[in-house]
């Protein structure tokens, strides 16, 4: 960390803090306290920004003895339109993207985000500067009061046949009908609550897919009847990982969160996210990107495409050094897009 003292302007007096850093330089800086930190709204937007407050304050605890932060909820496009896909209204970056023009114009320091819900590329002027831990990576599916038990050998018996699936994801729509033909899909988005209101209320889908991340975080994991193993269903590249962004000439801030990033976080999301840009896929394509490090130290890479009514499929996986881990995304992804058909990427 370099941040080695702040000014801290509260209630019209002035406080003066230190953070004491471990660069050899040590430089001196003076900032405007509280730092500010951008987010969605959504409880589990909520949740992921105040688990990082907690990493970076107990990186240093002075951080919180002058309550250096300072939440500032910001209303994104992509949580303002809730009837259509991402697709239809401009892709994923549609929940960051008023996030990051606040970023730029200084009213934010830090920005927390779902990092399966950051563009491949990111705006000029913004970096990733850390990924946190992640959490299960894995889908679920929620059921309805009309929906089957469950069957350990088929993760899908306890969707009826014929039943009505609500997701706005058309990577697991694309899985979901290439096993089941039989089901049938509508667009349902929004919270993680809300969507399970939906699933409950009657005359509304009945089943659903949520990333379990999200449903242990805000614990509520005892809602998934059935989770799926990234076999079954590869996951989002991303899912379950916690990204923070700052602006690119913020050295300061970005050495102050690379001492809270988590070093096999980088690694996986390195790969996943490297394996989206080679595909260039955009929200209307069906990819799924899943990265683990093995007990061996290598890093095992799965890659998804698809399309949307589950009619093609293919998927491989690639073996590498956890080093060579966007090399291997970029791989991964030239081999699936050189085999599958070109209406997938239109």
């Amino acid at each position: 960390m370099l941040l080695s003292s702040l000014d801290q302007s509260t209630e019209g007096h002035r406080h003066r803090g230190a953070m004491h850093g471990h660069s050899p330089h040590h430089r001196q800086s003076t900032r405007t306290l509280p730092l500010k930190v951008g987010t969605r709204g959504s409880p589990l937007a909520l949740w992921q920004t105040r688990h990082f407050l907690e990493l970076i304050t107990k990186v240093c605890p002075l951080l919180r003895e002058v309550k250096a932060f300072e939440e500032c909820v910001i209303a994104t496009s992509g949580d303002k339109i809730q009837d259509k896909r991402l697709a239809d209204i401009g892709g994923k970056g549609l929940f960051a993207k008023e996030i990051h023009e606040a970023l730029l114009d200084g009213r934010v320091d830090f920005a927390v985000h779902s990092m399966k819900d950051l563009e491949t590329e990111l705006p000029p002027g913004i970096v990733l500067a850390c990924a946190l831990k992640r959490e299960d990576s894995r889908d679920a599916i929620v059921t309805g009061p009309d929906c089957a038990g469950v069957d350990r050998d088929d993760p899908y018996a306890c969707l009826p046949r014929g039943a009505l699936i609500g997701t706005a994801s058309v990577r697991r729509q694309s899985q979901l009908l290439h096993a089941r033909p039989d089901l049938q899909v509508e667009i349902i988005r929004g919270s993680v609550q809300s969507r399970l209101s939906k699933v409950r209320a009657e005359g509304g889908p009945q089943a659903s897919l949520l990333a379990i991340a999200g449903l242990k975080r805000l614990e509520m994991a005892h809602e998934a009847a059935v989770v799926l193993d990234a076999e079954t269903m590869v996951p989002a590249a991303c899912q379950g990982i916690v990204g923070v962004t700052v602006r690119a000439d913020d050295v300061e801030l970005r050495e102050l969160l690379s001492a809270i990033e988590d070093g096999e976080a980088a690694s996986v999301s390195a790969a996943e996210r490297a394996l989206l840009g080679s595909l260039d896929g955009s929200c209307r394509t069906p990819i799924g990107g899943h990265a683990q490090v093995m007990p061996d130290g290598q890093l095992l890479l799965t890659g998804l495409v698809a399309r949307a009514d589950g009619s093609f499929l293919l998927k491989r996986k690639l073996w590498g050094a956890k080093a060579d881990a966007a090399a291997m995304g970029r791989e991964l992804g030239e081999s699936l897009r050189r085999d599958s058909p070109a209406d997938i990427f239109g």
